[in-house]
């Protein structure tokens, strides 16, 4: 479906940004793949990766600009959103920012979308936004709904909108393992609460997700990748197994344990092979068997959370993985 196409991603010069592009380009030879991102230094630094590769395009723009994301959306067949204010105590704190990029920027995305002609559209979301605890992932859960309703406000056009969410992803800048490595010289990490838990999603999984997405939607569902948990205290041990801990608290807004899908989403929520799959319960799209597909439909008190996964990664398995992957670990 990629191959030969004009694909944009929002907030390309990000973690999934890196990994998206990368993998896009290797393995569906798009004919342009453009990055929409407002900060001209990481763009400059990522031109470096492909300034040889004339495939590759680099667009000045801020989501809340909708002329200028109009501009960068013609001729576009594909859009990746991962443009967004994401770390929660900033959310906490400049609340009206992130409205402004979360919310105002999912409704400029959709409007211009829809008015340029682009085929489909698959926004990033996060654990975050089900059942959300702080601004960041209220303001996320409005960015889904607003995608979901997207495929409505579009009419009889040819745009359709879908969502995928995961929660913490493994060595990105913002993430634990990062953060805990950098205090590793030091014996002590902090440890906000020792009962916490977190899903965990590599990068390559992340974009794979948005792959099947793109592959599979007819629009409005929300995708969520199987993945598995691990406690706060596994963590820090698979980075310092001899570590001494500073309990420190919990920090405004944050969650005990992460999680993707709510009860309230149980009797719209499909199960397959190595995700689930949220119908929008508009429009009783949720009784689509287009969208339906081969799923099976999860039991009404299904609840998809870090602490009651049935899957947890172990210590060992995350200290392998930061060992094969110590050289981009907090890079992007």
């Amino acid at each position: 479906m990629l191959t030969n196409s004009t694909i944009l991603i929002t907030g390309g010069t990000g973690s999934f940004g890196h990994a998206f592009v990368k993998a896009t380009l290797a393995k569906y030879d798009p004919r342009r793949l453009i990055i929409f991102s407002r900060d001209e230094m990481k763009q400059w630094e990522m031109a470096k990766l492909y300034g040889s590769d004339r495939r590759v395009r680099f667009f000045i723009g801020d989501v809340r600009d909708k002329d200028r994301l109009s501009r960068a959306l013609h001729g576009v067949d594909f859009v990746v959103h991962a443009a967004a204010t994401k770390i929660v105590p900033t959310a906490e704190y400049n609340p009206f920012e992130c409205v402004k990029t979360n919310i105002f920027g999912a409704m400029n995305l959709i409007d211009a979308a829809i008015d340029q002609g682009v085929k489909k559209v698959v926004a990033l979301s996060t654990d975050k936004a089900s059942n959300p605890a702080n601004l960041y992932g209220a303001t996320k859960l409005a960015s889904d709904k607003l995608f979901v309703a997207g495929n409505s406000y579009a009419a009889s056009g040819n745009t359709s909108f879908s969502v995928v969410r995961y929660g913490n992803v493994m060595g990105s800048r913002g993430s634990v393992i990062p953060f805990f490595l950098s205090l590793a010289d030091k014996g002590i990490l902090p440890i906000t609460d020792e009962r916490m838990t977190r899903f965990m999603i590599s990068l390559d999984q992340g974009v794979d997700l948005v792959w099947r997405a793109f592959d599979d939607m007819v629009g409005g569902e929300i995708y969520v990748k199987k993945i598995p948990s691990m406690k706060i205290l596994d963590i820090a041990r698979a980075v310092l197994p001899n570590a001494k801990f500073d309990m420190v608290g919990i920090r405004p807004g944050e969650k005990l344990h992460e999680q993707m899908i709510g009860t309230e989403d149980a009797p719209y929520t499909y199960e397959y092979d190595d995700y689930y799959k949220i119908l929008p319960a508009i429009h009783s799209w949720n009784e689509d068997p287009a969208r339906i597909n081969d799923g099976n439909l999860v039991s009404p008190d299904f609840i998809y959370s870090s602490d009651n996964n049935a899957e947890f990664m172990s210590e060992e398995q995350l200290r392998g993985w930061i060992r094969e992957n110590l050289n981009i670990v907090g890079k992007i």
